[in-house]
């Protein structure tokens, strides 16, 4: 059962969940693709090169680490609307999470990148009454988010 599910009050029900963006793997796919690259070259030049291996099998090794790294932190975020308030949840061992009631709400900023236009992903700046500002980064279609907030505060 996720954070989001437990922590849930009476007669509340969930309206929209967001992910995070598959975004957050490209530092594993450029390690992975280095790592391919190098050992495709030194298998292609008439003399293999050590240090060429042990460049691919770094990159390899830092492409493991990210993906995991990354998996850990897709698996481990929630983001939610629910009929009552928003509700978000980053983090395993170091958690953050942001419960703000909906008429608290004072508004939805989103940043997109050109990249973040094009693929659909962007950071979210939740704003509550009292000025409280929290970010979060690489969201999937973050203009949702902010349109399904919109909705249910009018």
């Amino acid at each position: 059962m996720s954070f989001i599910d437990k922590n849930l009050l009476s007669n509340e029900v969930v309206i929209y969940r967001a992910n995070l963006h598959w975004a957050i793997f490209i530092n594993a796919f450029v390690y992975l693709f280095l790592s391919v690259l190098t050992c495709a070259f030194n298998v292609w030049i008439t003399e293999p090169n050590q240090i060429l291996w042990t460049i691919s099998l770094l990159a390899l090794v830092f492409a493991l680490i990210s993906g995991i790294s990354s998996y850990i932190r897709l698996k481990t975020s929630e983001f939610a609307i629910t009929n009552k308030r928003v509700l978000i949840k980053v983090g395993f061992i170091r958690r953050h999470s942001l419960e703000v009631l909906l008429h608290k709400v004072e508004g939805i900023g989103v940043n997109q990148s050109i990249l973040g236009r094009i693929f659909g992903f962007g950071t979210i700046i939740v704003t509550g009454t009292g000025g409280t500002k929290e970010t979060f980064d690489q969201i999937d279609s973050p203009l949702e988010f902010r349109k399904q907030v919109q909705a249910h505060l009018s």
